[in-house]
Order: structure tokens, then C-alpha cells, then sequence
């Protein structure tokens, strides 16, 4: 088994990430979007709990001993991004395999497909300083703006109003919840566990908006 470079130490930050194989679209539509979104808050447990056993709003099921506190999470069409801290020695691990699996299994069901769903094992990296962790709220909150402008990081944006109004409508992040929606998937975050950096919707806004211009 190979070892990872970068080793999962409790109470510190990573970032997670992860795409399909051979770069193929993992999330195809609202339901597959969902399903994971649901995914990521049920598989943080040391429970094992499936969306089948949940009757009710599955975010007000009470999880209990999480494995990892999440800060703030992205889907895209062919990958992923989440981060997170870990709560105790190989929890990462435990949380990234339950999640990776459950999907994997309702993706290969859905679409008849066999054999690996994710390009190898998840990646990582260390948010070790705190510049680092707090630009990595940023970068995978405007993940998204990358699907109606693929080169905006080296060429900038033109109209920011038309990339802040795409942030608004989807759905598939954290970022809604950070900019001040009130939804259920807020539940998936734990907020109190990373640093206050926008304790409030209007410093949220600012820092994203000043991201926004930085190549104007």
C-alpha cells in the first residue's frame, strides 16, 4: 500500500479532491448532485447510517461522533473539493472511504456501470498557515464560475454581475450558505471549527468580490 505524502493529523485543515476516472462526469444531473450533497453529511458518522434508513429530512438526523468537521464544499461536474479538519487519528480516511463508496455504489446502480467510479485514491493538501486556509474558502466557492468562463483566473472576469449571479443560483457548494441563504445543507457545515474569517454574510461577500477583481 502506498503511503501518503501528506499525513492527516487531528484538528488541522485539508483540502480534499477528487475526479472521476479518466476525467468523466461524475454528476449528471439534479438527483446525482443531491444524492452526493445528502452523502456528505450522512457519512460524517462513525454510524453507519444510509439514506434508506432516514424517513425524515435527512438533515436533522442526529449523526453523532463525527469523523471530520467540514468548512466548505464544491461540486463540479467531473470532480469535487472539500474542506475539512480531522477530529481524531484516520478519520479522513474513514469518512473519504464511506463517502467514496455509498457514491460510488449509487452511481455504478443508477448508470449500469462496473469497476471504478474516482481517479485513484482522493488527493490532499495541507492548509498549513493561515493566508492558506482562508484563500482556500475562496477558491472553492468560485469554482463554479469556471463552467460559464474557463480561463477567468488568467483573464479575469468582465461582468461580475453576471459571475455573482451564477454563484447565487447554484446550488451544488457551500458558498449559499456562507453568502446568507437559510437551507437544510447548512447542517453539512461546521462552521465553528475553522476560524471566524467571515463572521457575517457582508465580509463573505466582500472577499469574494475582491477575488473577483483581482485581475482587473
Amino acid at each position: 500500500m502506498s503511503l501518503r505524502k501528506v499525513k492527516f493529523v487531528p484538528d488541522e485543515y485539508y483540502h480534499i479532491y477528487n475526479r472521476g476516472n479518466d476525467k468523466r462526469i461524475i454528476f449528471h444531473d439534479n438527483g446525482d448532485h443531491n444524492h452526493f450533497i445528502k452523502l456528505l453529511y450522512l457519512s460524517n458518522s462513525k454510524r453507519n447510517i444510509k439514506i434508506r434508513d432516514v424517513s425524515k429530512n435527512i438533515f436533522d438526523f442526529k449523526r453523532e461522533n463525527l469523523l471530520v468537521h467540514i468548512g466548505a464544499y464544491c461540486l463540479m461536474p467531473n470532480h469535487f473539493h472539500i474542506l475539512l479538519a480531522q477530529t481524531e487519528e484516520g478519520s479522513i480516511s474513514k469518512f473519504m472511504q464511506k463517502l467514496s463508496t455509498a457514491y460510488s455504489m449509487y452511481y455504478n446502480t443508477k448508470y449500469h456501470k462496473t469497476g471504478s467510479l474516482f481517479q485513484g485514491k482522493f488527493k490532499s493538501e495541507y492548509a498549513n498557515n493561515d493566508k492558506y486556509l482562508k484563500y482556500l474558502f475562496s477558491y472553492i466557492h468560485l469554482n463554479p464560475i469556471k463552467l460559464i468562463k474557463k480561463d477567468w483566473k488568467e483573464k479575469g472576469i468582465g461582468d461580475k454581475k453576471l459571475a455573482l449571479d451564477f454563484l447565487n443560483k447554484y446550488k451544488y457548494s457551500s458558498y449559499l450558505d456562507y453568502a446568507g441563504d437559510i437551507r437544510n445543507e447548512k447542517q453539512i457545515l461546521i462552521r465553528e471549527a475553522f476560524p471566524s474569517y467571515f463572521p457575517n454574510k457582508n465580509k463573505f461577500n466582500k472577499e469574494i468580490f475582491e477575488w473577483l477583481s483581482f485581475n482587473q
